[in-house]
Formats: structure tokens, sequence, C-alpha cells
């Protein structure tokens, strides 16, 4: 006991303000130890532990919380609806854009929308029209449109002499 308050309330106070914290700065991190601060406050207030015990208590509870959450979430990750949300690059997989400075060396600038991106791909002169076909983290991969059309004709003539 701290000054006339009962550990199991500072306990109580420590889980609230973690799960508090969780919601401030979500990432599934601080929900483990606030519910390991909640039980073992819940556990104080039972069975009347000392400091000790409780300290024990909370680190013992919060491993295995922890460890429990990352073994289940391993085996059942989190399906997201839309898991490019946070990929502005994979997002733009097929767009064209509009290559600002020539693709020399196999690096260049592109514009897509309002903003200028790094690109790699074939050389291309400036103005010309690229597709964007992957990306490598913030650097766009991107193809002639007219290699694009190349490849087609070439299918089609290949059909067209069988």
């Amino acid at each position: 006991m701290i000054d006339g308050v009962d550990n199991y309330w500072l306990w109580l106070a420590v889980g609230l303000a973690l799960a508090a914290l969780e919601l401030l700065a979500p990432g599934v991190y601080l929900i483990w130890l606030a519910a390991a601060a909640l039980a073992t406050g819940a556990l104080s207030f039972l069975f009347g532990f000392g400091w000790p015990l409780e300290i024990v208590s909370f680190v013992s509870i919060a491993l295995i919380a922890v460890y429990s959450a990352r073994r289940y979430l391993r085996e059942s990750p989190i399906v997201s609806s839309d898991p490019l949300l946070n990929q502005r690059g994979g997002r733009m997989v097929g767009d064209t854009a509009l290559v600002v400075q020539p693709i020399e060396s196999g690096s260049g600038r592109v514009k897509v929308g309002d903003s200028e991106w790094i690109a790699r791909g074939p050389d291309t002169a400036a103005g010309e029209r690229v597709r964007i076909s992957g990306n490598d983290g913030a650097i766009l991969l991107v193809e002639p449109i007219a290699l694009i059309a190349d490849k087609g004709d070439t299918a089609e003539g290949a059909s067209a002499e069988t």
C-alpha cells in the first residue's frame, strides 16, 4: 500500500493508462501489457500480494500474453480488405506516367498525377508515356507503352501465321 492507496488501484490505473496509450498509438503492443496490469490488479485484490510478488506476476502474465498473442497472430494473421493501403507505389501498378527526365542508363523521373517519382526502366525520352509495372520501395519500375504494343503485335502476328 502506498500512502493509503491499495496496490490493486495502482495496477488498475496502470492498466487503463496503457490501454488508453494503445488507443492513441495503435500497434497491438501496449494492450498486452495493459491486460497483464489489469490481471495483476485483480490478483492483488483477490489475494493481497505484496509488491515483489505483484511485479513477478505482472512480468509473468505480460510475457505469457505477448508470446500467446504473437503465436496466435502468426498462425491466424489479420487479413486486410485493402493490402496496398499504405503502399502508394504498389497502388500505381498498371497506371501510365509521363517521363519528365529522360530515363538513361536505367534511371530517370516520371510524373504521376501531380507528383514526380524516380523511375527505373529501359531508356526512354522525355515526354513519352510509360506504364508502371511495379515498384521497388519509392522507385517506380516502368516500361514504355510502345514496347507493350509491340509485344501485342508480335503475339497477333504469330497467331496469324499459324
